[in-house]
């Protein structure tokens, strides 16, 4: 008695067989009429089969595979570093405590046609801010780093969201120059600040971007004062870094720009699986 042949044999013999009717088929005089349909039937049938029958253990296709998520050490070896920036920035180790008085205050509800639903987004933002919690509170790792120039600061956050809601809060970003656009807000002691919200560029980095430029104009140590942001927020996976440039010496958009291509990379180097290199990527 004659013994079956194994499977990879009948998968071998049913490609062979799909690639001689194929040969057929492409022989053939005339231009495929009726008798070389059942061939082109039983060729595309074996051919489903032998593919249903392949490993699927290899990945096909050139999508490449999804970043890595965050880990803790991740997050800060994705932090920019004094390389990374040009102009003489200065790394600091207080970041993490570094609250303008300016961004406090309760946004005037009289402002907006919408009253109420506007001025909660106004002051979210402003809240935002000063608490580096404008995409949200992190799902998970986050660092944060900053560095200080004359009288300018430049704050940056890297940190790992849930993705939905971080796409929720870029969205949310990019209605404030319509929704906000110029509002009062009155401080603790009764001092009042004109706030303005305006969209900024943000370089073409990442899977997702956002910008915006606020101007905050009130008084700081009994003098007039226009506190000048310039803010950049790119998702990449489920990762996003942010960054926050300004002063009261106006506001820092070209350094905020660079952070941002640089702080990137960076980003993308570690849910790679990598190591930042010490020295700053060539930029064009």
């Amino acid at each position: 008695m004659s013994r079956r042949p194994s499977r990879p044999v009948r998968l071998l013999a049913s490609a062979l067989a799909v690639g001689a009717l194929l040969t057929a088929a492409a022989c053939s005089d005339g231009g495929g009429g009726s008798e070389a349909a059942p061939d082109t039937a039983a060729a595309r049938a074996a051919e489903r089969d032998a593919a249903e029958q392949a490993p699927t253990g290899s990945p096909t296709g050139s999508a490449s595979a999804s970043p890595a998520s965050l880990t803790e050490s991740g997050a800060k070896a994705a932090l920019l570093t004094e390389a990374d920036l040009e102009g003489g920035w200065n790394q600091v180790q207080d970041a993490d405590r570094w609250r303008d008085r300016l961004l406090v205050g309760e946004v005037d509800v009289s402002d907006f046609l919408t009253a109420r639903t506007d001025a909660t987004d106004c002051q979210e933002l402003l809240d935002g801010l000063y608490r580096d919690s404008l995409l949200g509170e992190p799902s998970g790792p986050s660092a944060l780093t900053g560095f200080e120039q004359g009288g300018s600061r430049l704050l940056e956050q890297v940190a790992g969201y849930d993705r939905a809601g971080l796409d929720a809060r870029l969205r949310w970003m990019g209605t404030l120059p319509d929704t906000c656009d110029q509002f009062t807000a009155t401080g603790s002691a009764g001092g009042t600040r004109t706030v303005q919200v305006t969209e900024a560029s943000v370089p073409g980095t990442g899977d997702a971007r956002q910008g915006l430029r606020v101007t905050v104009q009130g008084d700081a140590a009994g003098n007039p004062a226009t506190l000048t942001l310039d803010i950049a927020a790119v998702r990449v996976g489920t990762s996003a870094l942010t960054v926050t440039g300004g002063g009261l010496d106006g506001g820092q958009e070209s350094s905020v720009e660079q952070a941002v291509r640089q702080g990137t990379e960076r980003l993308k180097t570690v849910l790679d699986g990598g190591t930042p290199s010490p020295q700053p990527t060539p930029m064009d």
